[in-house]
């Protein structure tokens, strides 16, 4: 980091939080996708030391949440995996309007465990038709957006038909890659965010290229019925700072294309570039 930069980042930590009146004693209760389970701890660290404000953080699929949400679920502030569920609680009036925000962009990766004797860094898609392969993990398609991120990226491959049937389904994303941890399953198709993880750093990953899914644009939105409405705000609009998202591109996550042009792009730690990217397929 250049020198100074620490600074600049605690300075503007401190502007946010000068502009509402954080009470001593408030929590700030966060439903976060999955995908955020490593870095949701950092930025919620990051901002306790700067507030008077509790983050209380609960972890599991974005389509369980909104379902939880639509029946009266007591969070103040809800992190999805994609825009779709953040989009239909404002639209059902269960979320404050003018606080959808897109806070990041997800990456996905197969990943295998260190030990594991096919190489998916130099194999890739490879990796998943070999005749050892038994079971492939991915997040739940039916309410994980990871999941439905897989799924899209094996068709374009051309070899979902092929693995269909090897294929196990975690509740979420975090569950996917416990499933390859554990050794119940041989590969998964996880968040790069979980694979560049302090748990999962170790193990062998090849990055999908993003054009082979749907872009996975992770949204962010205030409940209508948030008991702390400002210091929620003040906590998303930390996130989407320049100290909040070099955090998360530490964790390998991308920004929208929007803000990219504004030239506030920050490149991420845990990802390779297009072009590496693409040249290691080719070669392939």
């Amino acid at each position: 980091m250049k020198d100074g930069a620490p600074l600049m980042a605690l300075t503007s930590i401190a502007v946010l939080l000068a502009a509402v009146v954080l009470a001593p004693g408030q929590e700030i209760r966060i439903a976060a996708a999955a995908d955020l389970k490593f870095v949701m701890g950092e930025l919620a660290e990051e901002f306790e030391k700067q507030s008077r404000t509790k983050v209380n953080v609960t972890y599991g699929s974005s389509g369980n949440f909104f379902s939880q949400m639509q029946n009266g679920a007591p969070f103040d502030l809800f992190f999805s995996a994609d825009s779709e569920y953040p989009k239909k609680l404002e639209a059902a009036g269960l979320a404050e309007t003018g606080t959808l925000s897109e806070y990041a962009v997800g990456r996905i990766v197969i990943w295998t465990a260190a030990d594991a004797k096919l190489d998916v860094s130099k194999r890739g898609w490879q990796t998943l038709l070999d005749a050892g392969m038994e079971k492939i993990a991915i997040a739940n398609p039916q309410h994980a957006p990871y999941g439905r991120a897989a799924v899209a990226a094996l068709q374009k491959a051309g070899i979902y038909e092929s693995v269909k049937d090897k294929l196990v389904y975690g509740e979420n994303i975090s569950q996917a890659a416990q499933f390859v941890q554990s050794g119940n399953a041989q590969a998964g198709i996880v968040a790069l965010s979980l694979a560049v993880s302090p748990a999962m750093r170790d193990g062998k990953r090849w990055e999908i290229p993003a054009e082979m899914h749907p872009a996975i644009e992770q949204v962010a939105i205030v409940l209508k019925d948030a008991k702390n409405k400002d210091s929620a705000r003040a906590f998303l609009e930390f996130v989407k700072s320049a100290a909040g998202r070099a955090i998360l591109a530490k964790y390998g996550f991308a920004f929208p294309e929007k803000d990219q042009e504004r030239g506030k792009k920050i490149t991420p730690r845990g990802s390779e570039s297009a072009r590496v990217t693409r040249r290691r397929v080719q070669e392939r």
